[in-house]
């Protein structure tokens, strides 16, 4: 922080109080839209090269079935079903919320 007190604007001398506008890009959802898509094909980079490395033979068993896939794979698939689960649970969440702003904005009509 500086130490020098700051001054109001004096809007009589013709100063303003809001600074001036930056003269960058403004936020676009295209600008996002590309950026996440960038971003995607980085992790999807990554993934890739993860799998590609990790490709020594696990033995996978669940209850009664059994079998063999390479560790990436099986790493990659934990991965998507534990996604999977909490995409499940935020849309549930979303549902409830949702149900909960009806029954408030009934309430209030």
């Amino acid at each position: 922080m500086s130490s020098e007190p700051t001054v109001p604007a004096d809007p009589s001398r013709g100063e303003s109080a809001a600074p001036p506008e930056s003269a960058g890009m403004p936020f676009t959802r295209a600008g996002a839209l590309w950026s996440a898509l960038i971003a995607g094909f980085l992790v999807l980079i990554v993934l890739l090269v993860f799998v590609t490395q990790n490709t020594g033979p696990v033995e996978l068993r669940f209850l009664a079935w059994q079998w063999s896939l390479p560790l990436g794979v099986a790493i990659l698939l934990a991965a998507v079903c534990g996604g999977l689960v909490t995409a499940l649970a935020g849309t549930a969440r979303i549902f409830q919320l949702r149900r909960a702003a009806k029954k408030t904005l009934a309430a209030r009509r």
